[in-house]
C-alpha cells in the first residue's frame, strides 16, 4: 500500500491539518453553512439542529420529538439474545441524581434528559459525598461542614512498639474511633449553587458532592479541576509541599441538569479574538486598557491592540461597558465558531463501523449473537441527519466486509482472506449513509449468528481486521467498534498465550513479572499511531471467557481516543444488558471528532507532560481523533520562573473539534487560582480528590514499568512525604506523639492504603484484570477515580426498614467487616462492578423477596436483577438503577457467597481490614505516623 505524503502540523495558533484533504479535492465550507451571528445558545454536540437554527436547545439537554420513543438508558438485554429481561429503569434520572421514584417519569439522561431545578436532590455519591455548603473564609473539608480555618486532625500517641504496625498486635492506644471516617453523615439538603468569584483562591465543592455553578468567570470544577486551589509562588515551596501541581481536564464533563448550557459565539470571518504573542482566546481575565484600546493578555502579559470591530467603551470600574452581555468576556467556559483557518478540510461525517468476532468461540459461547443484538437495538440512537453513516464486517481467520446498498435485495459479503498484507474489497458501497442501508443492515444482523453458528474456525485475525477496516474508513475517518472474544491468533499483530508466564513468575516474585503488563511488540502501536492520524477512534468490546493479552489490545484504544469494554468471564444470560446499554451510552454520550488539545499557563509554569488516551506528535498539542464525556486528560506543571504573591496564576484549555454534525468548534475553559508564598495555604486548600487521582493515574502508568511492590512504595511514599511536610512546617502542635493531618487531606491515608489493595496493585490479581485497571484509569475522571479504588457498601436487607429521607441511597458502610453481618444482603460497587454479598444465614423470605428463590444455592453466581412484586425488591432495582445513572454505567452484578471464591474476592475489598501482606487501616495510619516521626528526626 503506497502512503500519501501527509501536510506538516501548524502550531496550534494555525489551522489543523487533520489529515488534509484528499489529493485534488479543493477545500470547502461545511455543509451545513454558517451558524447565526453574534452569540447563540451553544448547540450540544450530540443532539440538535445544525447550525442554522437562531435558538438552539441546550447541551446535552431536552429530548427531541424522534428521540422520546428510544429506550431507557438503562434498558433491558437486546431482545434477540434470550434471557431474562432485567428491570426497566424508571423514573429516569441524571447522573447527578433526581427526583424520588414517586416523581413522574422523565425523559431519559442517555440520548437527553429534561430536568429542572427543583428536580435535583441531594447527590448520593460515592463514599462519603455530601452536599456542601457555599464557600466560607474557613477551610472545607472533602466532606462535611466547614470547620474553622486552622483545624487539623490530630490523633493519640502510637504503640510503643518500634517501626510499623506489626500483624498480630493491637495499635492501641491509637484507636479505629480516632481514625479520619471516610463519610460524615448521610447525605441530605439542597445542591447549594456557587460562583466561581466567590471561590477566588478557595477550595472547590468536592467532585463527588451535588452542587450547581453559576459561570461568572472561572469555569465549573466539573470540566477542569487543579490539585491545589492556590498556586505555589516557586518550584521550591511546591517541592517542600510534596504535593504534584496538576489539572484534570473533562472538557465534555456533563452539567448538571440546573446549569446553563456552554454558550456559542460566532465572530464571523474575524475568528476569535488572541493573544498575538501566545495565541491564548479572549477570556474574562483578560485586563482592557487605554478606554478599551488595548487588553493584556493574562497568561503572558502582552499588551494587545483591540480590534476596531471589537471596540467598546470602559465603564467606571473599568470594565468594558458589554462585558456581561458578551460571554467570552464574563464566562469561564465558551465554545467559538472555528473559522476557515481551522480547517484544511471539510469536516468529517459521524461513522461508526463495526467490526464483530464470529469465530468459533464467539459463537458459542453467545457473544456474537449478543454483539449483533446490541448494535441492532443501538442504531436508533446513532445521530440523526445525512452525514451518519455506518459500516460493518465480520471476522475470524479471515475479514468479510458487506455491501449493504439499498438496490440490493440482501447485503453482498466480500471476503479479504490475505490477513498479512491486507486490503479493502472496494472503494465505495462499505460506509453508507445510515438512510440508506438501516434496513440492509438490520437484516443483516439478525442474520450473523445463524450464518456462522457452524463455523469450526477457532482462530481471531483481529489486527489484520482492524487494519482492513482502518483503510475503508481513510478518507473520512470515524469510530471503530470492535467486538472481540478471543486472543488474536494470526495475522497482523497475532499474539501469544503469556498469562502462564505470569502467574509462575508472580508466585515466585520474578522482579521480571511487570513486563508481562507490556505490549508484546510495537506492531499494535505503530498501527494505532496511523489510526490516529487518520481520525479514526478504536473501542474494544472484549467478552471473552479466557487470556486475550488486553496489554498489547488497549494500546490502540488508548492511543486512538477510545477505550476497553471488559466482559469476564462473559454470560451469555447477564452480559448482553450491560453490552448494549455500554453500547448505547458511547455512541450517544456527548462527544467530538477529530479534535486538538492544548493546555495554556501563565508565564512562570509550563506544561510538563498530559496523561490520557490520546496520540501526541508535537510537544505543545495533544491529537484526538475521538473525545467524550466521560473521558478526562490530565496535565502536570512545573516552575520556570518565580510567580508574584496574591497575583493570579492562569490556566486556559483550547479544545478544537468537530461536532457530530459536522460542525467545527472551539471549546475554551479557563481557570484563574491565586498565587501564595504560604505553604499552609498549599494544604488549606489544596484538592484531595483531584490530588488522589494524579496518585493512581501515576500508579497506574507504572504498572508496566516497575515491579508492583516499588509502586505500592511510591505510592505510600507520595502520601509519607506530603504528611511529613505538613507535620514539620505547618502543625501547630509540637507533641512527637500525634499524628496530624491537614483538614483537606485527612482521607489521604485511607485512600492511600485503598489504593495499595486495589486490583491494579495487589499481587493475587490476572494479568487481564490489572492491564483493564490501568487502562481505564489513564482516561478516567475525578468524579469516577475514587469510587474505583475506594468503593461505595451499602446493606439491601434492610432498605425497607430505614428512614425515609431525600436520598435513594442510603449511608454507605464504611469497608470493615465489622459491618458485614451472616444474616445480611450487601451491595459494594466501585463504579465498573457490583458485588452482592449474601450472608449464610439470610432469612429466606429475604432472598424470595430480593432474587425470587428461597435457597442461596440456587441463585446464579452471574446475576440478573429481576424485578420482583415486593417492596424490598422495588427498593433494591431503584438503587441499583440509581446508582447506575451517578456513574453513567450500567453495573455488572456478581453474587458473592461466604466461604466460596468470590466470597473471598468480595472480603478482600473491605480495604480497612487487614489483608495477607496488608495493613488495616489502624495499622497503616501507626505506619504513616512511624515513617514521618523517623523522618523528622
Amino acid at each position: 500500500m503506497s502512503s500519501q505524503p501527509q501536510p506538516q502540523r501548524p502550531a496550534f495558533g494555525g489551522p489543523a491539518p487533520f489529515g488534509g484533504p484528499p489529493p485534488g479535492v479543493s477545500q470547502q465550507p461545511p455543509p451545513f453553512g454558517g451558524p447565526p451571528s453574534g452569540v447563540s445558545q451553544q448547540p450540544p454536540p450530540f443532539g440538535g439542529p445544525p447550525s442554522g437554527v437562531s435558538q438552539q436547545p441546550p447541551p446535552f439537554g431536552g429530548p427531541t420529538a424522534a428521540m422520546a420513543s428510544r429506550p431507557a438508558p438503562f434498558g433491558g438485554p437486546p431482545a434477540a439474545v434470550s434471557q431474562p429481561q432485567p428491570p426497566a429503569v424508571v423514573p429516569q434520572r441524571s447522573p447527578f441524581g433526581g427526583p424520588p421514584p414517586a416523581a413522574s417519569a422523565q425523559p431519559p439522561l442517555i440520548g437527553g434528559g429534561s430536568f429542572t431545578a427543583a428536580q435535583a436532590p441531594p447527590f448520593s455519591g460515592p463514599p462519603g459525598s455530601m452536599p456542601q455548603t457555599a464557600p466560607s473564609g474557613g477551610l472545607r473539608p472533602p466532606f462535611g461542614g466547614p470547620p474553622a480555618p486552622s483545624q487539623q486532625v490530630q490523633f493519640g500517641a502510637p504503640p510503643p512498639f518500634g517501626g510499623a504496625a506489626r500483624p498480630g498486635v493491637q495499635p492501641s492506644p491509637f484507636g479505629a474511633s480516632q481514625a479520619p471516617p471516610p463519610f460524615m453523615g448521610p447525605p441530605g439538603g439542597n445542591a447549594p449553587t456557587f460562583a466561581p468569584p466567590a471561590w477566588q483562591g478557595q477550595a472547590r465543592p468536592a467532585a463527588s458532592s451535588e452542587f450547581i455553578v453559576k459561570d461568572t468567570g472561572n469555569c465549573n470544577p466539573r470540566l477542569m479541576r487543579c490539585t491545589m486551589n492556590q498556586i505555589p509562588c516557586t518550584g521550591d515551596l511546591l517541592t517542600t509541599s510534596g504535593m504534584p501541581l496538576a489539572l484534570l481536564v473533562q472538557p465534555f464533563a456533563l452539567p448538571h441538569p440546573s446549569e446553563e448550557p456552554i454558550q456559542l459565539v460566532d465572530f464571523g470571518e474575524m475568528g476569535p479574538i488572541r493573544c498575538s504573542r501566545c495565541k491564548a482566546y479572549i477570556n474574562p481575565f483578560m485586563r482592557f486598557i487605554d478606554q478599551g484600546k488595548h487588553f493584556i493578555c493574562n497568561l503572558c502579559g502582552f499588551s494587545n491592540d483591540t480590534p476596531r470591530e471589537y471596540f467598546c467603551n470602559l465603564g467606571p470600574d473599568g470594565r468594558r461597558r458589554d462585558a456581561d452581555e458578551r460571554p467570552e468576556l464574563c464566562r469561564g467556559s465558551v465554545e467559538f465558531v472555528a473559522t476557515k483557518e481551522f480547517l484544511v478540510r471539510d469536516p468529517m461525517p459521524a461513522v461508526f463501523f463495526f467490526l464483530i468476532d464470529v469465530s468459533m468461540n464467539a459463537v458459542h459461547t453467545g457473544a456474537t449473537a449478543a454483539a449483533c443484538s446490541a448494535i441492532s437495538q443501538a442504531l436508533s440512537d446513532l445521530p440523526e441527519g445525512p452525514r451518519t453513516m455506518v459500516g460493518i464486517a465480520t471476522f475470524d481467520s479471515a475479514i468479510h466486509f458487506y455491501s449493504l446498498k439499498r438496490a440490493q435485495q440482501q447485503p453482498l459479503m466480500l471476503i479479504v482472506p490475505d490477513i498479512q498484507d491486507v486490503y479493502t474489497p472496494l472503494q465505495t458501497d462499505l460506509i453508507l449513509p445510515i438512510s440508506e442501508c438501516r434496513e440492509n443492515l438490520d437484516q443483516l444482523l439478525e442474520s450473523i449468528p445463524t450464518m456462522f453458528e457452524s463455523n469450526r474456525v477457532a482462530d481471531s485475525a483481529f489486527g489484520a481486521a482492524m487494519k482492513a477496516c482502518f483503510l475503508a474508513m481513510k478518507p473520512t475517518g470515524g469510530k471503530l467498534l470492535v467486538f472481540q472474544s478471543v486472543l488474536p491468533s494470526v495475522g497482523i499483530g497475532s499474539l501469544s498465550a503469556r498469562e502462564a508466564e505470569g502467574r509462575s513468575n508472580i508466585s515466585s516474585g520474578d522482579k521480571e513479572a511487570h513486563k508481562l503488563l507490556q505490549p508484546v511488540d510495537k506492531t499494535l502501536k505503530t498501527m494505532a499511531l496511523e489510526f490516529a492520524e487518520y481520525q479514526v477512534c478504536v473501542d474494544v468490546f472484549l467478552s471473552t471467557q479466557s487470556y486475550v493479552d488486553i496489554a498489547s489490545i488497549s494500546v490502540v484504544p488508548n492511543t486512538t481516543g477510545g477505550r476497553v469494554y471488559y466482559y469476564y468471564p462473559f454470560s451469555a444470560l447477564s452480559d448482553p444488558a450491560k453490552l448494549y446499554n455500554d453500547l448505547r451510552w458511547n455512541i450517544s454520550r456527548p462527544q467530538g471528532f477529530e479534535a486538538v488539545m492544548r493546555v495554556r499557563c501563565s508565564q512562570g509554569l509550563q506544561v510538563q507532560d498530559y496523561f490520557g488516551n490520546f496520540c501526541k506528535r508535537v510537544p505543545t498539542d495533544i491529537d484526538l481523533p475521538a473525545i467524550d464525556s466521560d473521558k478526562a486528560i490530565m496535565v502536570t506543571f512545573k516552575h520556570d520562573d518565580k510567580l508574584q504573591e496574591n497575583s493570579e496564576c492562569a490556566f486556559q484549555c483550547a479544545l478544537l473539534y468537530t461536532t457530530v454534525f459536522g460542525q467545527r468548534r472551539i471549546r475554551v475553559i479557563n481557570l484563574s487560582l491565586s498565587c501564595t508564598n504560604m505553604l499552609s495555604n498549599l494544604f488549606r486548600y489544596a484538592d484531595l480528590e483531584t490530588q488522589f487521582t494524579y496518585v493512581v493515574k501515576q500508579a497506574a502508568n507504572g504498572i508496566p514499568s516497575v515491579p508492583l511492590s516499588q509502586v505500592r512504595d511510591q505510592v505510600t511514599s507520595t502520601c509519607i512525604n506530603i504528611l511529613q511536610s505538613y507535620r514539620k512546617y505547618c502543625a501547630s502542635v509540637s507533641s512527637s506523639g500525634q499524628l496530624i493531618l491537614p483538614e483537606a487531606l485527612k482521607l489521604l491515608p485511607l485512600y492511600t492504603l485503598a489504593l495499595t489493595k486495589s486490583v491494579g496493585l495487589r499481587n493475587d490479581g490476572r494479568l487481564d484484570d490489572r492491564s483493564y485497571w490501568a487502562s481505564i484509569v489513564s482516561s478516567i475522571s475525578v468524579l469516577l477515580a475514587i469510587p474505583l479504588v475506594f468503593p461505595r457498601m451499602i446493606a439491601l436487607h434492610d432498605l425497607t426498614s430505614r428512614e425515609e429521607d431525600d436520598s435513594l441511597i442510603p449511608s454507605p458502610l464504611t469497608l470493615n467487616s465489622e459491618n458485614i453481618h451472616d444474616d445480611g444482603v450487601y451491595l459494594l460497587e466501585n463504579g465498573e462492578d457490583g458485588f452482592i454479598y449474601v450472608g449464610n444465614s439470610v432469612n429466606p423470605v429475604t432472598l424470595e423477596q430480593i432474587f425470587g428463590v428461597s435457597s442461596l444455592a440456587l441463585v446464579p453466581n452471574q446475576l440478573v436483577l429481576e424485578p420482583f412484586d415486593n417492596e424490598l425488591s422495588r427498593k433494591v432495582n431503584e438503587v441499583v438503577n440509581e446508582i447506575r445513572r451517578q456513574r453513567c454505567s450500567y453495573l455488572r452484578l456478581r453474587l458473592c457467597k461466604k466461604g466460596d471464591p468470590s466470597g473471598d474476592f468480595f472480603w478482600s475489598l473491605l480495604v480497612e481490614d487487614k489483608a495477607p501482606g496488608g495493613l488495616s487501616y489502624v495499622e497503616f495510619l501507626v505506619h504513616v505516623h512511624r515513617q514521618i516521626q523517623s523522618k523528622m528526626t
